[in-house]
């Protein structure tokens, strides 16, 4: 498979560099509904996956997520190859889970023009004591977060109890699991709410190019 699985017109006004979360590849159901999304709004989407993700593919194995440095260091590498001589400011960066968690720990020092997470893991699954916020308390990226409402990575009840920078903003998505995937008696579709995130990402996009 090719490094970059990339979409939407070439002269976008923006584009949106996304990361898999740790499970699941570039290609998942889910990253492919959230880049198809947002590049039929008009904006170009590049997704790549980390070395321990592309490595499976190539032999099969299931390894844990690679460390942090990393990871990291794959961020880096992406943002400057899909920026390209336009520089970081022309892109906003992501991803779904572990991917945007990584993404917001690069995204003030690569100078990016924003950030996009779909499902931010706050906390591992039954661990609330163990937070992931010191580093989005003084973030200064703009940012946006859909969030289904009882991820269990970070219930919209814990987050509003989190200090988080005046520059993030979060989407609730109705009843919604950490792939936004609500109970049947909610009321609410897993599309709907897969819907409305990327309506929020695309409308959080415009005002980047816009501003």
């Amino acid at each position: 498979m090719e490094r970059f699985l990339v979409e939407g017109p070439a002269r976008a006004p923006l584009t949106l560099v996304l990361a898999h979360g740790a499970g699941a590849p570039m290609d998942s159901p889910f990253m492919s509904t959230i880049a198809a999304g947002v590049a039929k709004a008009g904006f170009r989407v590049v997704r790549f996956e980390f070395p321990y993700m592309a490595a499976r593919r190539e032999g099969g194995k299931k390894g844990a997520p690679d460390r942090p440095a990393i990871l990291e260091a794959a961020w880096r590498d992406a943002i400057r190859e899909a920026a390209g001589k336009k520089g970081p400011a022309s892109v906003a960066i992501g991803g779904k889970s572990m991917g945007g968690r990584i993404a917001s720990m690069v995204a003030d020092e690569a100078g990016v023009a924003g950030l996009v997470c779909f499902g931010y893991p706050f906390h591992p699954p039954g661990q609330p004591e163990k937070l992931r916020v010191a580093h989005l308390e003084r973030l200064k990226t703009p940012t946006l977060i859909a969030q289904g409402e009882r991820d269990q990575f970070g219930t919209r009840d814990e987050i509003a109890r989190y200090r988080l920078s005046k520059k993030i903003r979060v989407l609730f998505l109705p009843d919604g699991d950490h792939s936004f995937k609500p109970r049947a008696d909610s009321g609410r579709t897993e599309s709907q709410n897969v819907g409305d995130a990327i309506a929020a990402a695309a409308a959080f996009l415009r005002s980047l190019a816009n501003a």
